[in-house]
């Protein structure tokens, strides 16, 4: 009999398979990195073909790792990097290109090119999105403009388009032999081509972006059984998909409107649950789908979404080598007491929320002969704090709801000291859960739920635990201060890179 269910999780820097019992506990785990590849500045790219390795090589060694067999999992779900933007042929399976990763901007002219017609928000009203080289949309367009022969080729029906769930469903399925073409409506949400009423690939947006509606997947919702895996292991239900921000608000059980959860990840993602009705965005947010269950109703989300966090401590490692390991930021940053009054804005791919500045580059602003390796450490971990605020005021500012407490998850949690100076920041409880990884639990609990494992959403709220909360303590004085110091930092940054750069 089955007994647990599985989760891919198909990350920016890896990809990871999770196997999670009744209660929401792991119970098998396997992860794997990937390579990231720059071509040029402002460029990154994956290997597809790569993460289609790695992702099967983890689920063959989480099952080993623990002893199991693929007639121990009731079901799988898939969770993974959203705007990541791939195309292949559908006779061969080949990608005809790298992936473009979400933090790609070589699309930025076409940004710029639509947005002089209209401005960047002309396609809200129907997407809940501005214009950014952040979607996909724009990323397959400059696909269609730039690859040999992908144009032609995705008009006659030989090219397929998908985010990274869309390439593990289909070769997981089969791939040439078969497999489904298909995506849920979160990731589907992602892409600027769908309408948030008709939850369907909008005539309008592929006018206007001129995008071939042959090479577009099935949208289906959150929560159901699409049908089968082939490969690694044959006979198991692919009943789960959701954009990877997505399930980190269902796996921090988030099911009502007002609840917020933030992921501390290569970037941060601010999520609240808005329930039934979209809410526009008039404070640099985007309106986005949170989920659909199978038969049930569209739940909708506004989300905060910061390019660079995580990935700014990896870029002190690797970059500068200032630290070993990501996890010496931490003990780098407590050699001193405070930042002094030192700024890192980490605009290395513009700033996403709530300023959407393609052209801001990233500074370290306010050195003197007094800062050393500890201020800079400390600055790196306050920047994810200061754009974490700076995403809850607009949230809240959008709903007209105060967050009461903000539901952490993510590798960064780990650190006390980023999550004791985020909770200062706020001035509201920061709370870590049992399960941190709450990403992977969410695409798991979307397969467990379509398949019965779990017979509803109060069977998932019961398993949501608190591993730790940490209390605002710092003074009121202060907190102006330093947010007052960020803020002109971050307007120093804006518009570095001009379009005639």
């Amino acid at each position: 009999m089955s007994r647990y269910v599985g989760a891919i999780d198909q990350g920016t820097t890896s990809s990871r398979f999770m196997v999670f019992d009744r209660e929401g506990t792991v119970v098998a785990q396997a992860q794997a990195e990937h390579a990231q590849i720059y071509p040029r500045p402002g460029q990154v790219e994956h290997d597809p073909q790569e993460i289609w390795r790695k992702t099967q090589d983890v689920m063959r060694d989480a099952l080993d790792g623990a002893g199991l067999t693929p007639k121990d999992l009731v079901s799988v779900g898939i969770t993974n990097q959203r705007e990541t933007t791939l195309i292949w042929d559908r006779r061969t399976g080949e990608p005809l290109h790298n992936a473009l990763v979400w933090q790609d901007t070589r699309n930025d002219r076409l940004v710029a090119e639509f947005a002089r017609d209209g401005g960047r928000d002309r396609f809200r009203g129907v997407t809940g999105l501005p214009l950014a080289s952040y979607f996909s949309g724009l990323k397959l367009r400059w696909l269609l403009d730039y690859v040999a022969g992908a144009r032609e080729k995705a008009e006659a029906g030989e090219v397929l388009f998908g985010t990274v769930d869309t390439w593990l469903v289909w070769n997981l399925t089969g791939g040439t032999d078969g497999g489904l073409h298909l995506t849920d409506v979160t990731n589907a949400s992602r892409t600027q081509l769908m309408s948030l009423e008709s939850l369907d690939w909008d005539a309008r947006m592929l006018a206007a972006f001129d995008i071939p509606r042959a090479m577009l997947p099935r949208i289906v919702s959150s929560s159901a059984v699409y049908g089968e895996t082939r490969a690694p292991f044959a006979g198991v239900p692919i009943a789960g998909i959701l954009g990877d921000q997505q399930a980190a608000l269902f796996g921090q059980t988030c099911f009502t409107p007002g609840e917020a959860k933030n992921t501390y990840g290569t970037g941060c993602f601010a999520l609240m649950n808005t329930g039934e009705t979209p809410v526009p965005s008039k404070a640099g947010l985007v309106t986005t789908l949170a989920y659909r269950l199978e038969g049930g109703k569209p739940v909708y989300a506004l989300e905060g979404s910061i390019a660079i966090t995580g990935a700014l401590v990896q870029w002190l490692r690797d970059n500068l080598g200032m630290i070993r390991d990501s996890a010496e930021v931490e003990t780098l940053a407590a050699t001193v007491e405070d930042n002094g009054d030192v700024y890192f804005v980490p605009a290395f791919s513009g700033l996403y929320a709530p300023h959407w500045n393609e052209g801001a580059r990233g500074l370290i602003i306010g050195l003197t002969r007094y800062a050393n390796r500890g201020h800079i450490a400390r600055a790196v971990l306050e920047a994810t704090a200061f754009q974490t605020r700076e995403v809850l005021e607009a949230m809240e500012a959008d709903s007209g709801i105060r967050v009461k407490e903000l539901r952490s998850d993510g590798g960064m949690v780990a650190n006390a000291t980023l999550m004791q100076f985020q909770a200062d920041i706020l001035d509201v409880p920061v709370v870590r859960p049992k399960v941190a990884e709450t990403t992977a639990l969410g695409a798991a609990y979307a397969a467990g739920l379509a398949t019965g494992y779990w017979k509803g959403l109060d069977d998932l709220a019961r398993n949501w635990r608190v591993d730790r909360r940490w209390q605002p303590r710092m003074e009121a004085a202060q907190r102006t201060k330093i947010v007052t110091a960020w803020g002109r930092a971050v307007k120093r940054s804006l518009d570095w890179k001009l379009d005639e750069d």
